[in-house]
């Protein structure tokens, strides 16, 4: 019975494969059922990009993905067959019907046609800002080199009207490609209709997208998660192992799928100078993080008389929250004095100190006894730059003698945060320890291995991973001048999650385990939830 079950699939999937529907028809199948990429990835077990390779004839279907493709693509063709209006061959390859060729749509203005999709350097179309492509007007985020609106590799999609199941707040359908003036300068704008007139702006489509794309990742990390307990046969601990051993790569995935449409392009292995570069494999490279160790020599354990209570804070994921933060996107560049510092600039920057004179207060550099010029990275500089400004006024501006730095941007890993953040609290929410350790893995994995590691090869970006950490660093610190602003001592800063004060925290910030919020710290010790300490300085 398995044998001759064998033969059957190994056979019907020969006559899907014989079947196959060009790629123009794979992509009309899957957008006739709303489905997105992402959500047929999951399903037949691929990455985004590997259907978009297939929609776009770049590759072709390939074991084991190729047999549940092939069957999705052929029950969506019984479904959603082709207009009845233009013979089509196309939807017909699974059904066997064909007798006519297909009616091509006319040919666009020869003006257009030497019009190449803007691309990077990875080969990668790039997309942008959405707009009618100027061949066939259907709207499109990819680009031609010349910055118009472009299907990428000119692959336009057919012109049809809205589906009347849309309602009637659905936009009118486009105009033919053929009657739309589109001369080789300054092409005509699509004709748009009061209807379509009524449809949301970019920005709130464009946040749609992102939401049915963060719901179809998130459908990868509870994939995960069901599939490993699957395997463990429902053993938590071994469960565990295997989740946290696959979370590089998993988070690597999630992050190119982050990537997929996204604005910037980036260099995973980039030329970087030499201070960014280990000189050995035991020897760091000469940025200095600000890591905080902070104890108030004001307080002590052994004090004679100990009668402060200190209450021991947790900061919760503080480096999934530090991962908004102002990211290098260019070739890292070399300038001298303060030419390198921008507000949407960044990269490494070599300064001397003004003098930190308060004993009371952790040093935004952190625990550092070395006088002297040092290789910092932007986000501490930021943070010493408020910290010096009128509105703190805690200590002087560094003087900025050499910088490595190109343009950036605050938002480069935002999706990947979203996704995250949303990943955890859906956890948290039902108690499922499994998924938060497992989330809490991917992001700390991450950031950690993301410089020169042996357990990442996808990306070197040592300027990335020193970034990152010194921004967790950066808000730890944030928090202790806000708890000492509002009347709080502040008897101990460490990590990038450890805060200890004196007085009611509660005034000053929300209990919780969300992202944004504080709790008391678990476990066992003198750093652990309560304790008392004495004074012994002024």
């Amino acid at each position: 019975m398995n044998e001759a079950n064998s033969v059957e699939a190994l056979l019907e999937e020969a006559r899907l494969v014989a079947a196959m529907p060009p790629p123009e028809e794979r992509l009309r199948l899957r957008e006739a059922a709303g489905f997105s990429r992402a959500h047929f990835a999951a399903t037949v077990g691929v990455g985004r990009q590997t259907i978009a390779n297939w929609e776009t004839g770049v590759s072709d279907p390939t074991p084991p993905a190729r047999y549940p493709y092939l069957r999705i693509l052929k029950g969506l063709a019984e479904i959603y067959p082709p207009p009845t209006t233009t013979p089509d061959p196309v939807g017909a390859l699974f059904t066997g019907t064909a007798t006519t060729p297909p009616q091509l749509p006319a040919p666009p203005p020869a003006a257009l046609l030497g019009l190449e999709t803007l691309r990077g350097p990875d080969g990668r179309a790039i997309e942008g800002d959405p707009g009618p492509c100027v061949r066939c007007g259907v709207e499109t985020t990819y680009q031609s080199t010349d910055g118009r609106p472009l299907h990428s590799g000119a692959l336009c999609q057919p012109i049809t009207p809205a589906p009347p199941t849309r309602g009637p707040e659905a936009p009118a359908p486009a105009a033919p490609a053929q009657a739309v003036p589109a001369p080789a300068t300054t092409p005509a704008p699509a004709v748009v209709s009061p209807v379509a007139a009524r449809v949301p702006t970019r920005p709130q489509r464009r946040s749609k997208s992102a939401e049915r794309a963060e719901a179809d990742l998130m459908g990868l990390i509870r994939g995960a998660v069901k599939h490993e307990a699957e395997r463990a046969g429902g053993d938590e601990d071994a469960t565990l192992k295997a989740l946290i051993g696959r979370a590089i790569p998993d988070v690597m995935h999630l992050f190119n799928e982050t990537r997929a449409t996204a604005r910037y392009e980036y260099t995973a292995y980039p030329a970087l100078p030499d201070i960014l570069h280990k000189p050995s494999k035991k020897d760091p490279d000469q940025i200095w993080e600000a890591r905080p160790a902070y104890n108030n020599p004001a307080y002590s354990m052994r004090a004679p008389e100990r009668d402060i209570k200190v209450t021991a804070l947790d900061v919760n994921a503080a480096y999934l929250s530090a991962l908004k933060v102002w990211l290098p996107i260019g070739k890292l560049g070399h300038t001298t004095g303060p030419d390198g510092v921008g507000p949407k600039r960044s990269g490494v920057h070599l300064i001397t100190p003004a003098p930190w004179t308060h004993p009371h207060l952790p040093d935004p550099l952190g625990d550092r006894d070395t006088p002297g010029a040092l290789w910092i990275t932007d986000a501490t500089l930021r943070l010493l730059l408020r910290l010096s400004g009128p509105k703190w006024a805690l200590t002087g501006a560094p003087t900025v003698h050499e910088s490595w730095t190109s343009g950036a941007t605050e938002n480069f890993l935002d999706a990947l945060r979203k996704l995250l953040v949303a990943a955890r609290s859906e956890a948290i929410a039902a108690g499922d320890r499994l998924t938060l350790e497992y989330v809490k893995a991917m992001y700390s994995k991450f950031v950690s291995t993301m410089g020169e590691s042996v357990h990442n090869r996808e990306m070197v970006r040592p300027d990335w991973m020193h970034l990152i950490h010194s921004q967790a660093y950066a808000l730890h610190c944030g928090r202790a001048y806000k708890a000492h602003q509002a009347g709080l001592d502040i008897v101990a800063l460490k990590h990038t999650d450890e805060l200890h004060v004196t007085g009611d925290w509660r005034q000053v910030f929300t209990e919780g385990r969300g992202v944004s919020e504080l709790k008391v710290k678990q476990g066992d010790g003198k750093n652990a939830g309560e304790y008392l300490v004495g004074k012994v300085g002024g």
